[in-house]
């Protein structure tokens, strides 16, 4: 599989990553899907200390350990468990940061995070001393490069301005094209985009072909449930006949420059099979993009800016 350049970094990430939040916590049948992603080429892996209140990162780690050096392991912080373990608060410091860094080494069984990134952030967080976290955990040598996951053009720039992140994971779809406006100034920044939710929610989907003629169609963001079965049977009448959804959906993200990776989720080989197969489809053409971007909504983002 196609590898492309995370910023202006070293780490080369497969232009799909597997997003290892779906696996859940049989680790038999997670350890599969990894060794499936990883037999087709894939070579980066996103995980984060939320997920499964750290299960998640012990099963990535444990599985990927005999590989460790092969791998891109990303994983995220932020995001803190109260005690009980029933909910979450957003904790940004420096304090917190580079003491949840020790767990997650711990868990994912590895001396080095490939990919560090906040797990979300508003313009109000104490940006400075998150930013002096992560480059000392840099200059430590605990983490290689870190990112930002965040969807706020403030904070994007704030952190592109201020900070040495080489990524940003942004929910990002032909239902969703509000990053698109902000894909000049990270190109131009040298920070790359590393994007999830592509298939928004499995309406762009192959599996949604089935529901068509139904009226199980949802609505997404600004769009109703008639423009959803409208938009879907616009793509199934000009594209399709050589193509999937999935193929439309992952290509068309994988279209801009600026798009290092689609990460991609999966409870089963089959997915995982599925949307390889996808990313490794012939890219979209010109007239193709161009009928894409015609019939979706060219959005932007009203907040946060």
């Amino acid at each position: 599989m196609e590898k492309r350049q995370l910023g202006n970094s070293d780490l080369w990430v497969s232009k799909m990553g597997l997003g290892c939040m779906s696996l859940g916590t049989d680790s038999s049948h997670a350890k599969k899907i990894i060794q499936a992603a990883f037999d087709q080429g894939i070579n980066y892996f996103d995980t984060a200390d939320l997920y499964d209140y750290g299960v998640n990162e012990e099963i990535v780690g444990k599985t990927l350990s005999p590989i460790r050096d092969q791998v891109i392991i990303a994983t995220k912080v932020g995001n803190r468990w109260n005690d009980q373990k029933d909910g979450w608060h957003w904790d940004p410091s420096k304090a917190y940061i580079k003491d949840a860094v020790k767990n997650s080494l711990k868990r994912l069984q590895t001396d080095y995070i490939d990919l560090y990134q906040l797990h979300g952030g508003t313009i109000d967080d104490p940006s400075e001393e998150t930013i002096e976290a992560f480059e000392e955990l840099q200059e430590e040598g605990l983490i290689r490069c870190y990112g930002i996951s965040s969807i706020r053009p403030n904070v994007i720039k704030l952190f592109a301005k201020e900070s040495s992140i080489v990524s940003n994971m942004m929910q990002y779809s032909l239902l969703d094209r509000r990053p698109e406006e902000l894909f000049p100034f990270m190109q131009d920044q040298k920070i790359s985009v590393v994007t999830r939710g592509s298939v928004a929610k499995g309406l762009l989907s192959d599996k949604v072909l089935e529901k068509l003629q139904s009226d199980e169609l949802p609505g997404y963001l600004q769009y109703t449930p008639v423009e959803i079965k409208e938009l879907i049977e616009s793509i199934q009448a000009k594209l399709l006949t050589d193509r999937t959804m999935n193929e439309v959906a992952l290509q068309y993200t994988l279209a801009h420059e600026t798009v290092a990776a689609v990460v991609t989720g999966a409870s089963s080989i089959e997915q995982v099979q599925d949307n390889s197969r996808a990313v490794k489809a012939k890219p979209l053409h010109k007239e193709e993009i161009e009928y894409l971007k015609w019939i979706t909504k060219d959005t932007r983002y009203e907040n946060h800016r």
